[in-house]
Order: C-alpha cells, then sequence, then structure tokens
C-alpha cells in the first residue's frame, strides 16, 4: 500500500473511533438520566448567572446614553418670550462650534408630550398653557466637555430671555460608571463560574473514571494508548459543557419571554416601544462553545489525575 493510501486508511480509522466515542459517550450520559439531568442543571445555572446579568447591560446599553447627550442643556425661557426671540437664540447658538445640535420646543409640543408621558387629564381644565419656551443645546463632545457645557451655560443664563438653565450629566455619567462596573463583574462573575464549571465536570468525570478503574486496567495492560482511554471521558465533558450551555440559554429566553410583557407595558406607558434584547447568533455560539471548552477542560484534569493515580509510577499519564 503506498504512503498516501496508508494516510487515508489511517484518517478514516481516526474518525471512525472519534465518531463512536462522540455519540457512545452521549448514549452513556443519557444512561444515566437523572444524574446527568442533575449536574446539566447545576452548569446551566452557573453559567446563567453572567450570562442574564451580560444581557441586562446589553439592554441598559440600546438606551443610547451617547457622551455627546451627557452635557445636553435645557434652557427654559421666560413667560414672556416670544418666538422670534426664541428663533434667533436658537439660531446664534447653532452657529457655535461647541454645539451640534439646537432643538425648540414650543409650549404646545411641550404641553402635548407632558400629557401623553404622565396621563393627567387634568390638564385639560386649565384656561393657559405653564409650560414656557424650551431650548435643547447639545454641546459638541470631546475634552474640556464639563468645563465648555458650564462655561455656555454661564453665558445662557445672563441672558434676559432665559430664566433657568438645566443640564443632566451628573446622573447620566453615574449611570455610565455603573454600567462599566457591571461590565467588570460580568467578567469577575464569568471567570468565577467558568471555574466552577470545571470543578463540577471535573469531579463528576472523577467519579466516572473511578466506576471504570477496572476496565481502565485491562485496557492499559493489552497496550491502550492513554489518548485512546481518556478519549470516552474527553467527549462526556464535552457535551456536559454542551448541554450546559443550552440549559442556560434555554433558561436566559424564559426569563426574557417572561420579563418581555411586563416590561413593555412599563416602556408604553412611557410612550416608548422596545423589547428585551435575547441572544444573537454569534452569542448563541459563543456561549456553546465556552461551555464546550470548560467542560473539556474539567474532563481533561480529572482524567489526568486520575490516570496517573490508577498507574505505578504515574508512567501512564504522561504517555
Amino acid at each position: 500500500m503506498s504512503l498516501l493510501g496508508r494516510i487515508r486508511q489511517r484518517w478514516r480509522a481516526t474518525v471512525r473511533r472519534h465518531s463512536y466515542s462522540f455519540f457512545s459517550s452521549l448514549g452513556a450520559l443519557m444512561s444515566h438520566r437523572v444524574g446527568t439531568l442533575m449536574t446539566v442543571l447545576v452548569l446551566g445555572i452557573a453559567m446563567l448567572l453572567p450570562l442574564g446579568l451580560h444581557l441586562t447591560l446589553l439592554n441598559l446599553d440600546r438606551l443610547e446614553l451617547g457622551e455627546e447627550r451627557w452635557g445636553a442643556l435645557s434652557v427654559f425661557m421666560a413667560p414672556d418670550t416670544t418666538q422670534a426671540q426664541v428663533d434667533a437664540l436658537a439660531e446664534e447658538l447653532g452657529s457655535l462650534d461647541t454645539v451640534i445640535e439646537v432643538t425648540a420646543v414650543s409650549p404646545e409640543q411641550g404641553l402635548t408630550e407632558f400629557r401623553a408621558h404622565s396621563g393627567l387629564g387634568a390638564l385639560e381644565l386649565l384656561e393657559i398653557n405653564p409650560l414656557p419656551w424650551v431650548l435643547s443645546v447639545v454641546p459638541a463632545p470631546g475634552e474640556g466637555l464639563e468645563g465648555r457645557v458650564e462655561a455656555l451655560s454661564e453665558a445662557l443664563r445672563g441672558r434676559a430671555v432665559v430664566e433657568r438653565v438645566e443640564y443632566d450629566r451628573k446622573w447620566l455619567e453615574r449611570l455610565e460608571r455603573f454600567l462599566d462596573l457591571g461590565r467588570a463583574a460580568v467578567t469577575v462573575l464569568t471567570l468565577l463560574f467558568g471555574v466552577a464549571v470545571v470543578v463540577v465536570v471535573a469531579n463528576t468525570i472523577r467519579l466516572d473514571v473511578a466506576a471504570r478503574a477496572d476496565e481502565i486496567e485491562v485496557l492499559a495492560l493489552v497496550g491502550a494508548w492513554p489518548a485512546f482511554i481518556r478519549q470516552p471521558f474527553l467527549y462526556s465533558g464535552l457535551w456536559y459543557g454542551l448541554l450546559g450551555g443550552v440549559t442556560a440559554m434555554v433558561l436566559v429566553n424564559l426569563g426574557l419571554e417572561y420579563l418581555d410583557g411586563p416590561l413593555g407595558r412599563l416602556l408604553a406607558s412611557y410612550g416608548e416601544d422596545t423589547a428585551l434584547a435575547g441572544l444573537g447568533l454569534g452569542e448563541t455560539l459563543a456561549l456553546l462553545g465556552v461551555g464546550g471548552v470548560l467542560g473539556l477542560a474539567g474532563a481533561w484534569i480529572a482524567v489526568q489525575r486520575h490516570l496517573r493515580e490508577l498507574q505505578p509510577g504515574g508512567t501512564l499519564g504522561r504517555r
């Protein structure tokens, strides 16, 4: 037989062996349904916690709290200000290089929006509109934003047609800092629960290895290589990780489905129309991939340790 023929034959044998181990390991897990189910649920819950926090932050990011909005000024005009004066001030502010957007909100428009968001029907009884003209001024983002906002705010307060100037930078900055803290917490939880997944899989595979100690010794005596002995246990760890990832995915989708209704009604009362963002295709594949890798790592640790323990001098585990 030629060299190429021998390579093909060896390759086909390797593929058949791995295919058999891949599916037979799943069959072995299904033969112990209760134990497998309990282990998979533990793994799924461990993966669910950082995943749920990640999706929470993902949905908060959809609020689009961009830096350019942090210094947005609300300029409340004096009650007797005319539209011509408002338009003149808006044009003046819009011509500044430090301002990227100026929006004028008339008293009628403000009253309509307030009525729609507050749901207060008593406003219909008012004979006059108590709301003033309001200018929403968005400064250009960049270095020194806070100083530029303060300077512009002080300049506007000196105008006779301006009654009050407010800006909401502080609480938005604090919210963004909380989001940064949440992202750091996701990283820490992912590492901690990743270790927990490895430990759970390693302990489960350790029990499986101990139960099949006699079989492993026989395989070693007849000349089986360590890679051959490790193979079914590694695939079992892979299946545990994949099934744990699927369980986490199902649980998080059920949670999103449950929360979507109440959240939708809450946002609708504020005039918003949105839905919770779930796992995308890339995130789903990443979850399954990470789960599989963690399962493999746990199985490898358990098998390597116990192969060394089962063989005098630890020669089997090093081959």
